[in-house]
């Protein structure tokens, strides 16, 4: 057998693994596969690759300061907006806002309170990463980004190496476990790759290697020591951690 016929089998023997994996495995949790796929086509998604870095330029309080939320004026820098209707998405330092009112270049969202008691950099003036949501033709340049932030991470180390940066940031230990070697996490907005993960008392340790680009095009350049920063794990690795938890796959019953 030549060696592209030995190829095809192969790949369509392991099609047909994964086809009866599904069937038998899957079958009986399809209400936990459904939301994973209902949240994928009714919510807005980004991909982490920052658009644009827009700057709060003004901030008007809902109510009372110190309970109720504010309202924004983003200039967008330079993101284009033309395509941008009332109620789209726009993710903001990785959270997702709707947008309510927009000019040519900037537009205007609301924050409720419990938003900015669980985000980092969307209460002051200042540069904030952009990135719209995507559209089914759009390409996915990092990776799945609801745009839900699920904690707030600490650098502990900034510094250049060569011609990069490495980033260290101290995330909660309740994230650790959706955070893995060479997977994927959202600093502020950006999809970037974990180089290496330590755990400890303190929480989980993830290293990361920031080249020149991304320095130069999102606001991560701004970090120091000490900084918060808001972090979303892959939706993915969520999804299977719940499927698991739930028994889905034999070997996890």
């Amino acid at each position: 057998m030549r060696c592209t016929e030995w190829a095809t089998t192969f790949a369509c023997f392991c099609e047909w693994q994964i086809t009866e994996l599904a069937a038998t495995c899957l079958k009986p949790h399809a209400n936990d596969l459904s939301d994973l796929f209902i949240f994928l086509t009714e919510n807005a998604m980004f991909t982490g690759i920052v658009a644009a870095v827009g700057r709060i330029i003004r901030i008007d309080p809902l109510g009372d300061q110190g309970q109720a939320g504010v309202r924004l004026q983003v200039a967008s820098g330079g993101l284009p907006l033309s395509d941008v209707a009332i109620g789209d998405s726009i993710a903001m330092n990785g959270a997702c806002m709707t947008v309510i009112s927009k000019t040519d270049d900037s537009f205007t969202v609301e924050v409720s309170r419990e938003s900015l008691n669980c985000t980092v950099g969307l209460d002051a003036v200042g540069e904030v990463n952009l990135e719209k949501a995507l559209t089914l033709s759009d390409r996915l340049g990092g990776h799945l980004v609801s745009g839900h932030v699920d904690g707030l991470g600490s650098v502990v180390h900034f510094a250049p190496v060569g011609e990069s940066w490495r980033l260290d940031v101290l995330a909660p230990a309740g994230l650790g476990k959706y955070l893995a070697y060479k997977g994927s996490v959202v600093v502020n907005g950006v999809s970037l790759t974990i180089n290496s993960v330590s755990d400890s008392a303190q929480g989980c340790i993830v290293s990361i290697n920031l080249i020149p680009h991304t320095i130069a095009v999102t606001t991560l350049k701004h970090l120091k020591q000490g900084s918060k920063v808001n972090l979303e794990v892959d939706l993915i690795a969520r999804y299977v951690e719940r499927m698991l938890s739930a028994g889905v796959l034999p070997w996890s019953a």
